[in-house]
């Protein structure tokens, strides 16, 4: 009789998971983002909210009992305008905007043609040169950083090349410049252009561009008419996949920049680490959410109101 009702249990909860296997599809990513997402944002939100400490943890509680039982909400904003009044950090943001953005711009001005051209390879050539785009990730990102690090050094394989050859009788100064972090942001992140460019070139109708061609549209104004305005949706999730986490990174420019290239990951990773500075790290790992987040809010909602007016 139990093994009966457990069966009879069983089966009424599998069918209620196929008549509703939608909403458990959808549930099981907000679920994720709950866990991983917005539980640690309210953790550092409550931080970035709180005064400097000399205990453990450093930083002051946002809610207090007295001994009476009496409930005590201190709640502080000077870490936000602290950040906000001191050059350091407002020129790291646009130093690391501004990095971040024309990284972007050059990863998406190399990765393009590349991406074109693995769709028009054959079938043999264009597995081979998809695996060639993502056979870095089969490396540790770390190693590669380390690799450049080599590759840029005043003793190193570059400069040593290009005395051999006559090109220069000194060593260039690469490494620890701003042009080290922009080679090793574009190398980290290019396959994360290349790859949305490449799924979405995939699904054009090449049939559009010999239309073109047949109504006497030349091969560059067929680019700018046809495929480019087709191929946006990759750029725009090419472009965002290269440029929040390139305006946030800490490895690459402090490996190749040094000291020499100040951006954001860098000073939170100091203010944490440092000067065990929990609450002003928080309001500044808070400031570059809101950073990035919020104007792509704003770009997703007019994209999609213009997407409606069509």
């Amino acid at each position: 009789m139990n093994a009966g009702k457990h069966d009879s249990f069983i089966n009424s909860i599998m069918r209620r998971l196929q008549e509703n296997w939608r909403t458990v599809v959808i549930i099981i990513p907000f679920i994720w983002l709950l866990m991983f997402f917005l539980f640690p944002f309210f953790i550092v939100a409550k931080i970035s909210l709180a005064e400097i400490k000399i205990a453990s943890p450093p930083f002051t509680k946002m809610v207090d009992w007295s001994d009476g039982g009496i409930m005590t909400v201190r709640i502080v904003f000077d870490n936000f305008l602290y950040i906000i009044n001191d050059s350091l950090y407002v020129d790291t943001y646009f130093n690391s905007v501004k990095i971040a953005s024309t990284a972007t711009i050059i990863s998406l001005l190399l990765g393009y043609p590349i991406a074109y051209g693995i769709v028009r390879s054959g079938p043999i050539a264009k597995p081979i040169l998809l695996f060639m785009v993502i056979l870095p990730f089969w490396t540790s990102f770390l190693l590669r950083v380390y690799a450049w690090m080599g590759l840029l050094a005043d003793q190193g394989t570059i400069n040593n090349l290009l005395i051999s050859l006559g090109f220069i009788n000194e060593p260039i100064r690469m490494l620890y410049t701003e042009f080290a972090v922009y080679i090793g942001i574009v190398y980290t992140y290019m396959p994360f252009m290349i790859l949305p460019l490449y799924a979405n070139m995939e699904k054009l109708d090449g049939s559009l561009n010999e239309a073109a061609a047949d109504l006497g549209s030349k091969p560059i104004n067929t680019f700018f008419k046809v495929t480019l305005p087709l191929t946006m949706p990759g750029v725009i999730a090419g472009s965002l996949l290269v440029f929040i986490p390139a305006t946030g990174e800490y490895v690459i420019p402090d490996l190749l920049g040094g000291g020499n290239v100040q951006m954001i990951g860098r000073v939170l990773f100091n203010e944490f680490s440092r000067n065990t500075d929990w609450p002003v790290a928080s309001a500044v790992a808070i400031a570059m959410l809101f950073l990035l987040v919020l104007p792509i809010i704003i770009f997703q909602y007019y994209q999609g109101k213009a997407a409606e007016d069509k």
